[in-house]
């Protein structure tokens, strides 16, 4: 008779099961873990709630009693989507030179050279390939996109070219124009060396013609040909690329086109002469339902600069919106239309037997969501209630914020503005150091900061 096996002890059951248990537990713990590693995708800051954006952009990263608006982020200060970034052109390199410099010259060489001629081939793709490495070591913070054929300068040795260039630090596709006077040497072995480099536009001869259009004259045609003594055309410089800042007004649509179009209105209200963080805050929120609503919005091109961004100087009214922000991005990426062309439209279209057809919200607190099926021809917002009522930014706050996103990749700096702040750069030939002191309020407050003041002044700084 079989004698059956002694059963093991409970304790050392409870043991085993729980041991399986663990193992199992920590089996699915790790593959939960890799899932959600392979899958996990950072969240766009961006794409928060409205409170949260505000405690970003209204963070004080300084003791003072007043947040910092003097720096204004816009959408080319953060990331660039990657349908945007791959189609840039690639910067010129110098393994990109350095591949191009030995047939250069080669080129030289076999056309013949001679070291004690002053006179200087400025056609010489030698020359260019010399201009290039120079600009790549004197200015190693920028990069260079292109370049135009050199140019006679006014002396036999001196050549004048002209070039596209972006800091390393900007993020849009955006591409500057400099143009400089170079003056070279030949030596025994047939190459060119850059001797001197001239300023910031030093470059008289390569700088192309301006055609003064638009509100600040933007067309930038190349030089053209010039007809010589002997009647024959001759070619000065060989501009390929056309620089033009096309900001202008959209063409006014007829009576019917504008009947067919869906519009939203905003009234001015009391974020006027605010200053530029509260701007775009405001702004952003009408285009982002604007989008929302799948309309065409509605600009108010007069711009009111506040004081606060202007230090020394009163609220100035009347300035114009693309002296400020790049108009042509703007209109190019969405459907908007200016205030004053808007309003004449409204007027020729809007006739005793047809009228236009609105509806007129007085109310920030009616949401997008509720004006989603509205087919009236405007939707037009009015903002007349007392402050902080009749702010642009209230229609987006609440349930609002999770439907709406503010379009930050639409409101770039013009290009205009840039252009100032690279001419700056240039003249100080890329190479200086800044410094951003906030004071505040500290530096009026003599009593509890009596030294803050003359401490924290420029010539102090530089003293330092």
């Amino acid at each position: 008779m079989k004698q059956q096996a002694p059963s093991e002890p409970l304790g050392q059951q409870l043991v085993k099961s729980l041991s399986n248990f663990c193992f199992v537990f920590f089996v699915v713990a790790v593959l939960i873990f890799t899932v959600i590693a392979v899958t996990y995708q950072p969240t766009d800051p961006w794409l928060e709630p409205a409170r949260s954006i505000s405690k970003v952009l209204n963070s004080v990263e300084s003791s003072t009693f007043k947040s910092d608006e003097s720096m204004l982020r816009t959408g080319e200060d953060f990331a660039l989507p990657p349908s945007a970034v791959s189609v840039q052109t690639p910067a010129i390199s110098e393994l990109v030179v350095e591949g191009v410099e030995h047939d250069a010259a080669l080129e030289t060489t076999k056309n013949g050279c001679n070291s004690k001629e002053k006179l200087i081939n400025c056609s010489d793709p030698a020359v260019l390939t010399a201009i290039v490495k120079f600009n790549l070591k004197r200015f190693s913070n920028l990069n260079f996109y292109a370049y135009q054929t050199p140019v006679r300068g006014v002396h036999e040795n001196e050549c004048d070219v002209a070039w596209r260039f972006r800091s390393t630090n900007e993020k849009s596709w955006r591409k500057y124009r400099d143009f400089r006077r170079f003056t070279l040497t030949l030596n025994e072995s047939c190459i060119y060396k850059v001797t001197k480099a001239g300023a910031w536009h030093s470059g008289k001869n390569a700088k192309p013609f301006r055609l003064r259009k638009g509100p600040f004259g933007g067309n930038v045609i190349p030089k053209g040909k010039v007809i010589g003594k002997e009647g024959k055309e001759k070619n000065l410089t060989v501009i390929d690329e056309l620089e033009v800042i096309d900001d202008n007004l959209p063409v006014s649509p007829s009576e019917s086109v504008f009947r067919n179009h869906r519009y939203l209105y905003y009234t001015p209200g009391g974020d006027r002469c605010k200053g530029m963080d509260h701007f775009l805050w405001s702004f952003l929120c009408a285009l982002g339902e604007a989008q929302y609503l799948n309309r065409t919005f509605v600009v108010d091109l007069s711009f009111c600069l506040s004081g606060s961004n202007n230090p020394g100087h009163a609220d100035e009214n009347d300035k114009d919106f693309r002296l400020y922000f790049d108009f042509a991005h703007l209109k190019e990426d969405t459907s908007v239309i200016e205030e004053k062309q808007f309003l004449d439209e409204w007027r020729r279209a809007d006739t005793h037997r047809h009228p236009v057809s609105v509806t007129d919200v007085k109310d920030f607190k009616i949401t997008p969501m509720q004006l989603r099926n509205a087919t009236s021809t405007i939707v037009k917002r009015s903002f007349n209630a007392p402050e902080p009522d009749n702010y642009w930014y209230r229609v987006c706050e609440g349930p609002t914020e999770k439907a709406v996103q503010r379009p930050w990749n639409l409101i770039w700096k013009s290009k205009r503005l840039m252009d100032i702040v690279n001419g700056i750069c240039g003249k100080l030939e890329w190479d200086f150091d800044a410094v951003h002191v906030v004071r505040g309020e500290k530096a009026k407050n003599k009593e509890l900061w009596p030294s803050l003041d003359s401490d924290t002044s420029p010539k102090a700084l530089l003293d330092k």
